[in-house]
């Protein structure tokens, strides 16, 4: 895959089904980079239109700068063209727009501006935040409205207006009426993708609103449930979608739901599941306690024989 444009960019990860490869740990703490390769030539099998090299659920808050270069570095060298890779970048400004140039040279097709480190502020110093991290970069650029980061359609359509390289808009918050005022606004101007935790449960309704794609993070662990469900939620296939809700997203998110920071936790534990063990969370999140992951466990062994495998099946 030769490298994109950032509207090529943005029109490719939208037209399929998005992922966050964890970062895998040592148990001394330290990035594994023979798992990560591994995990991600494993990924790379499946129908994956981007991954997102040290996101969120990759653990970016915990990574140092130059940990982040390296992953990214990494994710490119190993999956050789096969998907685009996408990095995170985020803390301050200063910092952002140094981490933007650095993963542009490492070779990422395109970059996803997580919010900015601890601070709440005006529309003012966000689109400040992100016009200087667009400028730092020739590459595609996300905005990622979540937490302490959310644009207005007003600021998100003068951003879009001063950077040509700002072509996606990523929805962390499930503000229908805000989505919908962008969306209105923006029209096929920027990619749009459903980025709430767990996405699959509100792929559906977004769909209808022109969100075409969205982040899964348990693609890391049952990749082949992951492109079932996302092209059922293509076709509008209503029934196998809540079938798939039923059987495992809706059980998973009620373990993720017992403590704070599971929503990660809970990936690095499928990982561990499956065989493919990468290490623990990095603090200050915690692992799922020992019958917590034999839950999970428990719970994907049930994935090939519930409804929704009865439904994929008969639509084969």
């Amino acid at each position: 895959m030769s490298k994109m444009t950032p509207q090529e960019m943005a029109r490719h990860i939208g037209n399929g089904l998005l992922s966050f490869p964890v970062t895998p740990f040592t148990s001394g703490n330290v990035f594994d980079e023979a798992r990560y390769r591994s995990n991600l030539d494993w990924l790379c099998g499946y129908d994956v239109a981007g991954l997102f090299a040290a996101g969120g659920t990759g653990e970016f808050f915990s990574l140092s700068p130059a940990e982040v270069v390296k992953v990214v570095a990494t994710a490119v060298a190993e999956t050789k063209g096969r998907v685009p890779v996408l990095a995170g970048v985020g803390y301050g400004t200063q910092i952002a727009t140094e981490l933007a140039a650095a993963v542009e040279q490492a070779g990422a097709d395109g970059i996803l501006l997580l919010p900015p480190y601890l601070v709440f502020s005006e529309q003012e110093g966000l689109a400040a935040h992100i016009d200087a991290v667009c400028k730092a970069t020739k590459l595609g650029v996300i905005v990622y409205n979540r937490d302490n980061a959310i644009v207005s359609e007003e600021t998100l359509a003068k951003l879009c207006e001063r950077n040509p390289n700002l072509v996606g808009y990523k929805d962390g918050i499930g503000d229908i009426e805000l989505m919908t005022r962008i969306h209105l606004r923006m029209g096929d101007r920027l990619t749009y993708i459903g980025g709430l935790p767990t996405a699959e449960t509100f792929a559906l309704p977004y769909l209808e609103m022109g969100v075409t794609t969205y982040s899964s993070a348990v693609f890391n662990f049952v990749p082949h449930f992951s492109t079932k469900f996302y092209a059922a939620v293509r076709r509008r296939d209503r029934e196998t979608v809540q079938a798939g809700l039923r059987d495992f997203i809706l059980p998973l998110i009620a373990i993720r739901n017992r403590k704070r920071g599971y929503a990660v936790s809970i990936i690095k534990a499928g990982m561990k599941v499956i065989g493919r063990d990468s290490g623990p969370v990095r603090s200050p999140l915690t692992d799922l306690s020992e019958s917590e992951t034999a839950e999970l466990a428990a719970l994907v062994a049930r994935l090939d024989q519930g409804e929704f495998a009865a439904r994929e099946l008969a639509a084969a």
